[in-house]
């Protein structure tokens, strides 16, 4: 049995000075009971915690380190990045490298702005749609996690749905009025929606690959209607693909389904571990940022040059064979995970594109945050457990996503095909 000591330890002093302990809520651990490990290093596949358990990591910080914990290259552009200087508050060439090389990997996003995360990416976004369009309500779908501004956090995923929350204390009524939400892959749906509302849709805002209630993809059906209605009712088609974007595929969601979305939002990979998030989309309606134009918005770590630095050096690492391996081994991970819960006769179902994969212990399809709900949670967490045990480290809720770096070897998915069997035999002859 593995030892959690000093991370119980290190989590009942942090208590004392954060709110529930963390700096964001799913790291509480809630979901699946216990308390939440301390980590101490990471490198490729693998992390260790406080109390010397390594683990193969499949959390890889919540997406980011596509290229694995401590990647060389990177590590090596970041402590020359630094030795120069942490930040400016000016501009610098690193910016205008990273927006060529985004836009060179998603050519959808014509123009763009750095912003620090995705929260602020996809707030920005709403601002500027809002903006240009002078009209005020938005759509988004039911489960689908934009951040946590307040437009976007009702019926969201993430933690939201971790700790079944349909929206948050703090949030004014006037802004839950503006935002219409719809089941997600309901075509029906949101066709009755614009019907009724059209005309006053600013914006349309998608996860087309949805990661925040587990991994379920848009079908094409659907992102073909939302793109279709936005158009005719003059309205903008936002992607959220700051979790898709670079781990669904190395061109994002977006090219797996032929549609180009007026804005995306990107993050998460886009800053090879450093807070970064970038909005963007056609040049038409960017340039109606401040100072071209008067939808406001500053930062004042926006286009940070270790962030530059760290996006950069992953990005220019990506490549469309580097997919091809990633997506092998993640096909070979989730089938191996099925054929295990089919021999121990557990419902299971499990989703991935990608690098994006997780499991759902439940026998029907699962397409919307409705099918995610209805999927065995109390399971999950006694099964979270023992995957511990076993040295795999997963995301600690039924309604996230894990993923695939670079790094796992074929060694790593055998032996986390071998810990899910041990795990199935544990509970069921428990």
């Amino acid at each position: 049995m593995k030892n959690f000591d000093n991370s119980k330890r290190a989590f009942k002093e942090a208590q004392g000075y954060m709110p529930g302990g963390v700096n964001s809520p799913v790291r509480a651990f809630k979901n699946v009971g216990g308390d939440p490990l301390f980590i101490k290093q990471g490198k490729g596949s693998h992390i260790e915690d406080i109390d010397g358990n390594t683990f193969i990591d499949y959390v890889l910080s919540w997406g980011p380190l596509i290229l694995g914990h401590a990647d060389d290259e990177v590590v090596s552009a970041l402590q020359a990045a630094t030795a120069k200087g942490t930040s400016y508050g000016a501009p610098t060439e690193l910016e205008t490298e990273l927006a060529k090389k985004i836009r060179e990997i998603v050519p959808s996003v014509e123009m763009m702005r750095m912003v620090s995360s995705g929260t602020e990416a996809t707030m920005s976004a709403i601002r500027l749609a809002r903006g240009y369009t002078h009209r005020d309500k938005i759509v988004k779908f039911i489960g689908n996690y934009h951040g946590h501004s307040d437009s976007l956090l009702v019926d969201a995923g993430s933690g939201l749905a971790t700790f079944n929350i349909n929206t948050s204390p703090g949030v004014p009524k006037d802004l839950a009025y503006d935002t219409l939400t719809v089941p997600y892959n309901d075509v029906d749906g949101i066709k009755a929606v614009f019907e009724k509302n059209g005309p006053e849709i600013a914006a349309v805002i998608v996860e087309p690959i949805a990661g925040n209630m587990g991994v379920i993809p848009g079908t094409q059906e659907f992102l073909d209607t939302l793109r279709q209605l936005t158009t005719d009712a003059g309205a903008l088609l936002i992607f959220d693909e700051v979790m898709s974007g670079f781990r669904a595929a190395y061109h994002a969601a977006q090219s797996l389904y032929h549609i180009k979305p007026d804005l995306t939002t990107l993050g998460k990979v886009v800053g090879g571990g450093l807070p970064v998030g970038v909005f963007g989309g056609r040049r038409d309606i960017m340039e109606h940022i401040t100072p071209d134009g008067n939808v406001y918005h500053a930062g004042t770590l926006s286009g940070n040059p270790l962030a530059m630095t760290g996006g950069l050096s992953t990005l220019n690492q990506l490549n469309d064979n580097l997919y091809h391996n990633m997506t092998a081994k993640t096909t070979r991970l989730v089938e191996g995970i099925k054929a295990a819960g089919d021999a121990h006769n557990v419902p299971i179902t499990v989703h991935h594109v990608g690098t994006m994969w997780s499991y759902f212990f439940n026998a029907d399809p699962v397409d919307n945050f409705a099918d995610v709900q209805a999927s065995d949670v109390d399971y999950f967490a006694k099964f979270f457990k023992q995957l511990l045990q076993q040295g795999i480290y997963t995301a600690p809720s039924q309604f996230e996503t894990n993923f695939m770096s670079s790094k796992h070897t074929n060694k790593d998915i055998d032996d986390t095909i071998q810990a899910f069997n041990d795990a199935f035999d544990a509970l069921n002859n428990g």
